[in-house]
């Protein structure tokens, strides 16, 4: 066979890990094929573990998720790997060898659970980062050495002072009964011949700090533990292991406040306390496993765009771009200087921080004031302060200092989130358009902190309904394969007994075990129940992944039967008003249970001006209304959803079973809420929305509801009037049912509530109110909240035109369609297939719309063209085509 001369590229494994991917005993393997071998005719692997060759394996022609094919692999075990594919052209060079380890497998840990010496309990939100060492000795320079660690709260750790590696916020979210990940790291050049000192900082971190808008504590456990195994290889070919026991000791840190929401304090001239024992195995942790996902770290520094001094010793800078993070500071004054750093997204008239908006109200009437404050105390000596045993929402930071001037320079914000990696792009030439782009992005990017939440600010929970909007974006624009799978896999440990999937994830409110709790009745939610069938699928149909359906069915048929359940012994009381026997088709309306609806739609307004939240003014009406089309409606999505998910994992009677079942849970829809002439009974933008987005309005009726959808629009004065659920779906519906002209007016309309009003009004992440900042110029809710940002998917799907195929997967098949906004001369995109980029641009000139598209290898592109042309295009190809624009 012909030696083409390129290579596989992109060689990656499943796993996460800091300075090296870190995986467990049976890896999965993925690569790009080169594109000048044609369509790929199969592959070929090679592998040495510790340097040691294992046979070549030949695989077929995927080129996703290859399984490892050799034995299993053991602890530490360093693995390289390669691979050469042959295809319709010849075969390829061999790819660059690609690197990983194994880390600490769950039966080899040795090391003991240490806790800190605790003398007194400060409270949640108040208590100090414990300081846990021991002193060890090494005969012989070392040729490697590999640190495995892990913690019941937040750590840091040292080795002779220096920081092990680059992760932040260890070892992360999760749901600490079940699951909990540890991390490796290559410290071999901070240990040294002679004495050494290995030290872990830690506080309660996300295990028992406070969480949500009311600062409850979380609920996994009262003792904080770590464990700790250093694994050295000396130059002498000798092994040493040093492991947490109880020779380590603990201490009081000068980190004497930390909590991952309210804030850090470290004093600098504290006087470290004496060393006592660490308590030893007060804890019995849960298995250790290695996360999939990227880990969270500093992503970016930036300066201020502006420092605004409000007062002698307050100024308030401003970082341009709301995000997630903290504020580092490396002017500290001299000894004894106090400086007091507030974060928050507005600032009023004044100039000055305003976080009002970001207080919570009890049901009682008391109220909940938000903060996040980092303070720091210097000795003279220290140089640079660095929270990072906290994490906070802002754009502004306060500092207030007194006695001591303050250095705006010596002032930077750094970025922490989740390090993914980019797969998409967009530009286009209204600028507008790029902003909202923009934003959109940053918001997303604010709340993925280890776990996809709803705003780095009040709550930072992990909702499961905004993953479940957002989750078709966010595949757009980042390899989010390992993050979700982590985070879907606190969702499986806190589903509830009875199927019900909980409302956020990790749950530290323990909701499954604290049923009388009254989060717990309104658990079980349509919308949000359903991101455990909704979002495994969308990774199955972005990245080609099967595992992900496999390792979530259980979890995704425990929902559905609950679901299915409740459809057939719980009834609204209207309809039991209606009727005492249920009607036939009954069974199937999902009406008889807690949904949040909608939520967040647009907010009218009282007589006097004033906006009118009827969950606040009348929350019993709200929470009994009859939300039964929307429950239903979801219904019927999931279990369509898990019929396919069925197939594909070759279940075929629970395939044919689901699927029958579906079709009865639609009929019902219909049946209830269906007119004849197409109008729903809710009558709503939304509902007419959610019924043509999941194909629940037969043919002949599906233009008469889109015409009663522009109808609805246009008596609203052309705006929107959606919410929550239904609003990423408003522009693609309109735009395929032939209203793409109304589509692209709510696109640009800029009064509220409008998306390009958030522009205007200089917003930098996407606001949950559609008057995040009103009119008056007053805040509302939370600045940063990304769920109505899934507008942007119309951006990439209908502006520059790229779509996936309905039964693709890995974008195997896409089509390019572009629906050109009026005013837009050109636009452009990129994605990452799991094969490769397809790059697609549009330009119109002299009304010819000129369009160029890139194919990689396995995909194949349907062109559709303005003048009503349509070709097919084999990948790998790139090609250029010219359309008339149509009239």
């Amino acid at each position: 066979m012909t030696v083409v001369p390129t290579a596989p590229t992109r060689l990656r494994t499943d796993g996460g890990g800091d300075a090296f991917p870190v995986t467990g005993a049976a890896p999965r393997f993925s690569w790009w094929p080169p594109a000048e071998v044609g369509r790929v005719l199969g592959a070929e692997l090679e592998a040495r573990v510790e340097g040691r060759a294992l046979q070549p394996v030949a695989v077929d022609a995927g080129q996703q998720f290859v399984a490892w094919p050799w034995p299993e692999l053991r602890s530490r075990q360093r693995v390289e790997w390669r691979v050469r594919v042959a295809g319709e052209r010849g075969r390829s060079e061999w790819s660059a060898w690609a690197s990983f380890e194994v880390g600490l497998l769950e039966g080899d840990w040795e090391a003991r659970w240490i806790s800190p010496h605790e003398a007194e309990d400060a409270g949640h939100g108040n208590r100090p980062a414990h300081r846990l060492s021991v002193t060890f000795d090494v005969g012989d320079d070392v040729a490697r050495a590999r640190l495995y660690s892990t913690a019941l709260g937040l750590y840091e750790a040292f080795v002779n002072g220096s920081r092990a590696g680059t992760a932040e916020l260890l070892p992360g979210s999760t749901s600490y009964a079940e699951t909990l990940y540890a991390q490796a790291f290559d410290v071999t050049g901070a240990v040294r011949a002679g004495s050494n000192r290995l030290e872990l900082l830690l506080s309660d971190g996300w295990y028992r700090g406070q969480v949500g808008a009311f600062r409850i504590p979380s609920g996994w456990g009262d003792t904080l533990a770590a464990r700790v195994e250093l694994h050295l290889e000396l130059a002498d070919g000798s092994r040493r292991v040093v492991r947490s026991d109880g020779n380590w000791t603990s201490a009081p840190s000068q980190i004497v406040r930390a909590d991952l929401m309210a804030g850090q304090s470290t004093d600098f001239t504290a006087v470290p306390g004496p060393a006592a024992p660490v308590v030893v195995d007060a804890v019995r942790g849960p298995r250790i496993d290695w996360s999939p996902a990227p880990p969270v770290r500093v992503v970016e520094t930036r300066r201020p765009v502006s420092v605004r001094r409000v007062s002698e010793t307050v100024v308030v800078a401003d970082f341009g771009q709301n995000a997630s993070g903290w504020v580092r500071l490396s002017d500290l004054g001299p000894a004894g200087t106090r400086t007091v750093i507030d974060h928050g997204e507005f600032v009023g008239p004044d100039g000055d921080l305003d976080t009002r908006h970001l207080d919570s109200t009890h049901r009682e009437g008391g109220r909940t004031e938000f903060v996040q404050r980092d303070e720091v105390v210097s000795d003279g000596v220290a140089t640079v302060f660095e929270p990072r045993h906290t994490v906070h929402g802002f754009q502004y930071a306060r500092l207030e200092r007194h006695g001591a001037p303050l250095d705006p320079a010596a002032v930077e914000m750094r970025i922490v989130h989740t390090d993914l990696r980019p797969t998409g792009t967009f530009a286009c030439s209204d600028p507008d358009l790029n902003r909202l782009h923009e934003i959109a992005d940053w918001s997303f990017r604010g709340n993925a902190v280890d776990v996809p939440t709803d705003c780095p600010t009040r709550e930072r929970l992990a909702w499961t309904g905004d993953y479940q909007v957002f989750a078709p974006v966010a595949t757009r624009l980042y390899d989010v394969l390992g993050f979700s799978r982590k985070w879907l896999r606190s969702v499986r440990d806190d589903q509830l007994d009875d199927g019900r999937i909980p409302n956020f994830a990790p749950d530290g409110r323990r909701i499954k075990h604290n049923l009388d709790d009254q989060l717990a009745m309104m658990t079980g939610s349509a919308g949000w129940g359903d991101a455990i069938v909704a979002v495994p699928w969308e990774l199955h149909r972005s990245y080609g992944d099967t595992e992900v359906l496999s390792e979530n069915w259980n979890a995704m048929v425990r929902w559905v039967e609950w679901a299915l359940g409740n459809a057939r012994t719980a009834r609204h009381h209207s309809r039991v008003e209606r009727s005492p026997e249920p009607l036939p088709h009954e069974q199937y309306l999902w009406d008889g249970s807690f949904h949040w609806g909608e939520w967040t739609e647009p907010r009218a307004r009282a007589a006097d001006g004033s906006r009118i939240d009827p969950v606040q003014d009348n929350p019993m009406a709200w929470f009994m209304a009859d939300k039964g089309e929307i429950g239903t409606a979801y219904l019927y999505r999931s279990t369509l959803t898990l019929a396919r998910v069925a197939g594909v994992l070759g279940r075929t009677d629970d395939a044919a079973r689901y699927a029958q079942v579906a079709e009865h849970v639609r009929d019902a829809w219909r049946t209830e809420f269906l007119r004849a002439d197409g109008r729903t009974a809710a009558d709503t933008q939304a509902n007419y929305v959610r019924a043509l987005a999941f194909d629940l309005i037969p043919e002949p009726l599906r233009a008469a509801a889109a015409d009663r959808l522009v109808q609805l629009i246009r008596e609203a004065d052309t705006h929107l009037s959606t919410g929550f659920l239904a609003t990423g779906e408003l522009l693609p519906v309109l735009a395929d049912t032939g209203h793409a002209d109304v589509a692209h007016q709510l696109l640009f309309r800029r009064t509220p509530p409008s998306w390009l009003y958030m522009v205007d009004k200089g917003a930098t992440t996407i606001w949950e109110d559609w008057e995040g900042i009103d009119e008056n110029g007053e805040a509302h809710e939370s600045l940063n909240h990304y769920s109505k940002g899934a507008v942007v998917r119309f951006l990439h799907t209908h502006t520059v035109g790229l779509r996936q195929d309905a039964g693709s997967v890995a974008w195997r098949a896409f089509t390019v369609a572009p629906v050109p906004p009026p005013a837009v001369d050109w636009a452009e995109g990129t994605h990452e297939s799991p094969s490769g980029t397809i790059r697609v641009r549009w330009e119109i000139v002299d009304g010819v719309l000129e369009l160029s598209v890139t194919v990689p290898t396995g995909s194949s592109a349907t062109l559709r063209l303005p003048d009503g042309t349509t070709e097919v295009v084999e990948g790998p190809a790139r090609v250029d085509r010219r359309s008339a624009i149509s009239a």
